[in-house]
């Protein structure tokens, strides 16, 4: 049972690439969700620059230099 794990968690992290384009979930002080392309692969998350997101959210984008650090499990291959 420990290696379908192991296996499942290998798929997710080969999965995402430098320059996927990806939907991410809302977080902290980002209200809606946000487009964003992959530029670092972490173990279970990964480095996102944002490049679409509600007006609604440009104050937040911007504290955060339109880059965030999203979960691999929230979050979707666009491209």
């Amino acid at each position: 049972m420990a290696e379908a794990e192991n296996t499942e968690a290998i798929e997710v992290e080969e999965k995402f690439k430098l320059g996927m384009r990806v939907k991410c979930v809302k977080f902290g002080t980002i209200e809606n969700d946000f487009v964003g392309e992959v530029e670092k692969v972490y173990e279970n998350s990964i480095l996102v620059a944002i490049k679409e997101n509600d007006p609604a959210d440009d104050m937040a984008v911007s504290e955060l230099n339109k880059r965030a650090i999203v979960r691999k499990s929230e979050t979707e291959i666009i491209e």
